[in-house]
């Protein structure tokens, strides 16, 4: 008896990013405001990051709350219509129940259910790792239409008076809608770890520690020096990589959005990449702070906002951070 083929599915050839939402914290929280337990100063906070002010959520405002409102104006702005959502991803490192997931509670929020839906931490690089997973289940035809969420109320795993993080952080969310294309809207990524230098950003305890009593409530911290030298040096370079894969030249994007983790990182990549003044680059770190998974979302909501004329062209996106993980790929923003 001969063995029975599995069908198999097949979906689009390509798709695209139909619609950018964001949420962000409900608090504008200046640098005055921090620079008492770290024993610091506004002028050093912005000579160090570029940050003027951070928003960050009230008490009773969770990562997932904000999810649900950005999710909430990327459908709106889609066009499509909440019901033929079949995928939810979102990218998180602060959801405060490690289950359920955030995603299966915002797509039943926004009208998704049932959806295929879960989240995934990659930290800095989340929103790009779901970018890519969603681009290509949808072109192997397991989904329809993706929901993809970077979502963080970072301000729930801060100690005010580590200096090496804490004044960095803020809290939102940054939410777009991907679906079929009659092009290719999502090049293919340069994304990857190196879990060798694992210690340079990440939690200073685990949960079990903390409900043994042996650790206080666990919060980010970093070695500052090694992750600014591995961002500015090794990350400029996956950027260049990300242009080649998808076949263009720095001068042929219409913006350049990194991760939003300081704005020095910022300057240098764009010095390295030799962009040219057409090209426009995000800095939303000055007033949102660094927002982890949600930070390219977010800036690019705003460029959209402040540069309509940004619409239809190349955006080169690349997030970095603990793991180490990165992930980088071009987009047509929508």
């Amino acid at each position: 008896m001969s063995q029975p083929v599995l069908q198999q599915s097949h979906g689009p050839e390509f798709t695209r990013i139909y619609s950018y939402g964001a949420a962000r914290g409900d608090l504008v929280v200046p640098n005055d405001d921090l620079i008492g337990p770290i024993d610091s100063s506004d002028e050093w906070i912005r000579q160090r990051t570029g940050i003027i002010t951070r928003t960050r959520a009230s008490h009773d405002i969770l990562a997932v709350d904000l999810a649900t409102d950005a999710a909430r104006e990327a459908i709106e702005k889609s066009g499509i219509a909440p019901e033929q959502i079949d995928l939810v991803i979102i990218a998180t490192i602060s959801n405060v129940r490690v289950t359920p997931s955030m995603a299966a509670v915002v797509a039943d929020r926004v009208g998704a259910n049932p959806a295929a839906a879960y989240d995934e931490n990659a930290a800095c690089a989340g929103f790009s790792y779901a970018v890519t997973q969603a681009d290509a289940l949808i072109r192997t035809g397991a989904a329809h239409y993706a929901l993809v969420i970077g979502a963080e109320k970072l301000s729930d795993i801060v100690d005010p008076t580590d200096r090496s993080i804490s004044f960095l952080l803020g809290d939102g969310a940054g939410a777009v809608v991907i679906g079929p294309s009659d092009f290719p809207g999502i090049a293919a990524p340069v994304w990857g770890s190196d879990g060798s230098k694992a210690d340079a950003v990440g939690m200073n305890a685990n949960i079990t520690d903390f409900r043994d009593g042996i650790a206080p409530w666990p919060t980010l911290r970093q070695e500052g020096q090694t992750v600014f030298r591995w961002a500015v040096w090794d990350m400029a370079k996956v950027a260049k990589q990300a242009l080649e894969v998808a076949g263009v030249k720095a001068e042929d994007l219409a913006a350049f959005i990194p991760h939003q983790a300081n704005m020095r990182i910022i300057d240098e990549f764009a010095k390295q990449l030799g962009l040219p003044e057409s090209v426009v680059i995000a800095r939303d770190i000055a007033t949102t702070g660094n927002t982890s998974a949600a930070s390219i979302p977010l800036a690019t909501h705003r460029l959209l906002e402040e540069h309509p004329e940004l619409s239809g062209g190349l955006a080169l996106q690349i997030g970095f951070g603990a793991g180490l993980v990165f992930g980088a790929q071009v987009v047509v923003l929508p």
